[in-house]
């Protein structure tokens, strides 16, 4: 197999059997935020031949903090379309399709889930987020599924763990829960121990929470990489 010079260094660390699989491979990614994006990206320079970007939507200057796709210049763009011209400038052969949707229960159906190899969720909507993993469990689809990052100041703290080791989460207590009501007890996260940031002043149940640049990043990367090592295993 001849490996494209973009791909050279990463040639030194998989084999072309590696790089094989991932050129066949089709990876989905919920949710193009600050954990998303940076999922995507990095499963699209690892070399997956193929990407589902799935955001209903668009950038805002409240996302230039964190999202890997923000710049003024894609200020009021789809955050899916803009994910997908980056893929495609990274690899101009891969196939990138930009979904400018939001994944919910009603919308499940226009979801092929049982063509992907793999599922990256980074939704924050609880339904959509447990709708979204019980379908993919129901049809055998491998899925990563991405705990709060909001209100966590401590990247280093982030790891990929089974759901039932989560603790001091808020939203994977939620998961945790709820998913233990559907007989699903097991399933990959990217996680932080981390107790949550409490900032000074009141706060409203609808306030956004805050976040800082490295930590979804990072869980963005750990998702990427946990998705990578799974496809390439025993190759």
């Amino acid at each position: 197999m001849n490996i494209p010079d973009w791909q050279a260094r990463t040639g030194l660390m998989l084999s072309e059997a590696a790089l094989s699989r991932l050129r066949a491979a089709t990876v989905a990614v919920f949710g193009l935020g600050g954990v998303g994006g940076h999922a995507a990206e990095a499963i699209v320079r690892a070399g997956v031949g193929k990407v589902v970007l799935v955001d209903g939507d668009v950038y805002q200057a409240s996302n230039l903090n964190r999202q890997l796709g923000a710049l003024h210049s894609t200020l009021g763009l789809p955050k899916a379309a803009v994910m997908a011209a980056r893929a495609r400038d990274i690899n101009p052969d891969i196939q990138a399709e930009a979904v400018t949707a939001f994944y919910h229960p009603d919308t499940a159906a226009d979801f092929p889930l049982g063509s992907y190899d793999f599922i990256v969720d980074a939704v924050d909507m609880v339904t959509a987020k447990l709708d979204l993993i019980t379908r993919a469990m129901a049809l055998d689809v491998p899925i990563l599924s991405v705990m709060g990052t909001g209100w966590k100041r401590d990247a280093s703290r982030l790891r990929v763990v089974d759901l039932d080791k989560t603790h001091s989460c808020p939203l994977a207590r939620v998961v945790r829960k709820e998913l233990g009501q559907r007989a699903i007890r097991h399933l990959p996260v990217v996680w932080s121990d981390e107790p949550p940031f409490a900032p000074e002043g009141p706060r409203t149940r609808g306030d956004a929470p805050g976040s800082l640049p490295w930590v979804p990043a990072a869980a963005g990367l750990l998702a990427a990489g946990y998705v990578v090592s799974r496809l390439t295993e025993g190759f």
